[in-house]
């Protein structure tokens, strides 16, 4: 995975998928990544806006993306159409984009949802704002 991350500045990161996508972002420094928020896609133009104002709105200097892979590391299908919308979404906001892999993300977050007792409802609506959060995190301290 290239650096190729501004020195300074928010990162979000990108929990893909093709119905809802999660999104976290970090603080200017870099130190803390929080989830934000699972945006439900609409069309390539609404969904072209819509990032487009998270980048104006929070500062986005980079763009992290959940990069699925398989257990012993190859690409699937799903890393191709996260590599596409990761193309699209660099395109698209002029933003600089890095892959992080993200193995078992979906899995910890659930894990800890349901360790917070949550509902199957509750933990649905946190469920890939959650994962983004903990792609991210990985990325921050791996950028350390």
């Amino acid at each position: 995975m290239s650096r190729q991350s501004p020195a300074a500045g928010r990162v979000a990161g990108v929990d893909f998928g093709t119905v809802r996508i999660g999104i976290a972002i970090s603080d200017a420094d870099r130190k803390i990544a929080s989830p934000l928020e699972n945006y439900t896609r609409r069309g390539t133009e609404q969904d072209a806006r819509w990032f487009q104002r998270l980048v104006d709105e929070h500062e986005v200097v980079l763009f992290v993306v959940g990069l699925p892979l398989h257990m012993d590391g190859r690409e699937s299908e799903k890393s191709l159409e996260a590599r596409r919308f990761g193309d699209w979404l660099a395109e698209t906001t002029g933003v600089p984009i890095e892959y992080f892999d993200e193995r078992l993300t979906s899995h910890e977050a659930e894990r800890l949802l349901i360790d917070a007792e949550l509902t199957h409802k509750r933990r649905k609506k946190r469920l890939d704002m959650l994962a983004a959060q903990i792609i991210l995190r990985g990325y921050l301290q791996n950028d350390e």
